[in-house]
């Protein structure tokens, strides 16, 4: 008989609001905890598509997914002038290709994701943990608002800069970089604004991006590369500041984007790289998601790992009464899908970006031609996420 767990979660964006509702659906007493004092509506568009939209098909959520896309059908490479340089459709690569069918806002996700399993959950808004005690039968959790309480198992389900990874785990973590630093905001929607994602190239690396969303607002991305110079830790106004430095020569819709950086209240900076851990879990904590395995934003992998790693460890926690069973079995059927996500070279931003105008017209031209079987297969090892390597597991007390 499977033991009914009293768990804490912490993390309320994808990985932990979908290993919830699993867990609900297993009976278990759930808290999810989230250090944001609000739901953190809209951010950047990711996507939903292989063993990741199968795990939203298994929870019954396909539909309302597709209800809240962005309702994005391509990606443009545009020069200066706006004018198209390369083009690729939603159908691309087989349907695998840069832009999958079911693109979403994060926060439009997570909204989903929470409100599927409210009525079965108890979810803290403002509130994070302070301290850990792992106890011989619990975990003893002492909260930044104030109280204690014991749990059975606690659950890091945060970003890449996990602050419950760093309590239990220390300094255990290995961030691989890719000397790269993007920037996400919201801007309002202008008339020329479309369906398509526009790509926007400039020497030095630099990279300028507009997406559509559902939300009749546009998201922009800036992107630059450098080695980790920790500006990611500077005040707000700093980096809007270094944004229209790097980026103020620029044209296209550069000007338009810089303009709108004053009053963006949604500005995310942060510099790429994955997270790379040696264990999991430690004890009856355990880590899920970009806390334990981030693959960065790059590898197009981040949502997918996510709601399998998050399905994966409520299903072999359903599955065993030992909790260090449960995680070793999660880590072992996860290890090799994280493993095949994280497999993004390092020099991909390069490829990505390319620094000299010849570079770029270079990159346009392989992308025209991306009929040509040759060139074909050289790109899709680039444009293709194998969201989809990994069978998982059918678990009859979930279905």
């Amino acid at each position: 008989m499977t033991i009914k767990r009293k768990i804490l979660i912490t993390g309320a964006s994808v990985a932990g609001p979908t290993l919830a509702y699993w867990l609900s659906r297993l009976s278990m007493d759930v808290t999810v905890v989230e250090r944001a004092p609000e739901f953190r509506d809209g951010g950047q568009t990711i996507d939903v598509r292989g063993a990741g939209k199968l795990v939203a098909q298994r929870m019954g959520l396909e539909s309302a997914i597709r209800a809240k896309t962005t309702h994005e059908d391509g990606l443009r490479f545009v020069d200066a002038q706006d004018r198209t340089q390369a083009e690729f459709g939603i159908g691309a690569f087989g349907g695998n290709g840069p832009v999958a069918e079911l693109e979403i806002l994060r926060g439009e996700l997570a909204k989903l994701l929470i409100g599927h399993g409210r009525d079965a959950v108890d979810y803290r808004f403002g509130d994070s943990i302070a301290a850990l005690e792992e106890l011989p039968h619990g975990v003893k959790v002492r909260f930044e608002q104030g109280g204690e309480a014991v749990f059975d198992l606690v659950i890091g389900a945060e970003g890449v800069g996990s602050h419950t990874r760093k309590l239990v785990f220390g300094d255990e973590v290995q961030r691989r970089s890719f000397k790269l630093y993007t920037a996400y905001f919201t801007i309002p929607r202008a008339p020329g604004d479309e369906r398509q994602m526009r790509w926007f190239n400039a020497p030095g690396g630099l990279s300028v991006c507009l997406r559509p969303d559902n939300l009749g607002t546009t998201r922009a991305l800036l992107s630059f590369q450098e080695a980790p110079s920790a500006y990611e830790k500077l005040p707000i106004a700093e980096q809007k500041a270094l944004l229209k430095q790097k980026f103020g020569a620029l044209k296209w819709e550069t000007p338009r984007i810089l303009a709108a950086l004053d009053d963006a209240t949604d500005l995310y900076f942060d510099q790429i790289s994955q997270v790379k851990m040696p264990r999991w879990s430690k004890g009856r904590i355990a880590l899920v998601g970009d806390a334990a395995y981030c693959a960065s934003p790059i590898s197009g992998m981040g949502t997918s790992l996510g709601m399998c790693g998050a399905y994966v460890l409520a299903g072999e926690l359903g599955r065993h009464d030992d909790h260090a069973q449960a995680f070793a079995a999660y880590e072992a059927i996860m290890r090799p899908y994280v493993d095949q996500a994280q497999s993004v070279p390092t020099f991909a931003p390069r490829l990505a970006s390319p620094h000299s105008r010849v570079g770029i017209a270079i990159g346009h031209a392989m992308l025209r031609m991306s009929n040509v079987p040759i060139i074909k297969t050289i790109l899709a090892r680039f444009l293709t996420p194998k969201a989809d390597a990994i069978a998982l597991p059918e678990y009859a007390n979930m279905a």
